[in-house]
C-alpha cells in the first residue's frame, strides 16, 4: 500500500468510493442527502482540499483523505478495504504530512468516532448541525497536543 497525490483524473474513482464508503457508514444520511452531496463533493470540495491516496501495488485506490489548513476535512476507506490500515495510513500521512490535527465528525458515525480516539484525537466541542446547516450533529476532535 502506499499514499500518492491525487489528480483530477482520479476524480470519478474517488466519488464511486466515496459514495459505496457513505453508504457502508453513513445509515443516518437519507438517500437524498446522498444523492445531493455528491455532485457538490465531486464539483467543488475536491478542489477545496489538498488530497492524497491509498492504493495497491497496482493503483487500485482504497482509500482518500482531504486536507485544509490542518483540518481532516475528508477520510472515506473502500468497504472491502475497512480494518485492513488503510485509514490509520491516510491519517498518520495527513498528520506528519499535512499538518492535519483537527477533524470533525458526524456524531451519528460511532465507528469513525472509535476510530479517531483511537488515533490520539480528543473531543473538543459539538455542533449540533452539520457544515451545511443540516441537522447532523458534529463533534469537533483535535490532537492532543504533544
Amino acid at each position: 500500500m502506499k499514499i500518492d497525490t491525487v489528480t483530477r483524473a482520479d476524480y470519478p474513482a474517488l466519488i464511486s468510493l466515496w459514495e459505496a464508503s457513505v453508504r457502508a457508514t453513513h445509515h443516518f444520511l437519507p438517500e437524498a442527502e446522498i444523492l445531493a452531496l455528491k455532485p457538490l463533493i465531486l464539483e467543488h470540495y475536491f478542489d477545496a482540499v489538498t488530497l492524497h491516496s491509498a492504493r495497491t501495488e497496482e493503483g487500485h485506490i482504497t482509500g482518500f483523505s482531504g486536507v485544509y489548513e490542518g483540518k481532516l476535512e475528508m477520510l472515506f476507506v473502500a468497504p472491502e478495504a475497512r480494518g485492513s490500515g488503510v485509514g490509520r495510513l491516510l491519517v498518520a500521512h495527513a498528520i506528519t504530512q499535512g499538518g492535519a490535527t483537527q477533524v470533525d465528525v458526524n456524531e451519528q458515525n460511532e465507528q469513525a468516532v472509535g476510530f479517531y480516539l483511537k488515533m490520539g484525537f480528543t473531543v473538543t466541542g459539538r455542533s449540533p448541525l452539520d457544515g451545511q446547516g443540516k441537522p447532523y450533529p458534529l463533534l469537533h476532535m483535535a490532537l492532543a497536543p504533544t
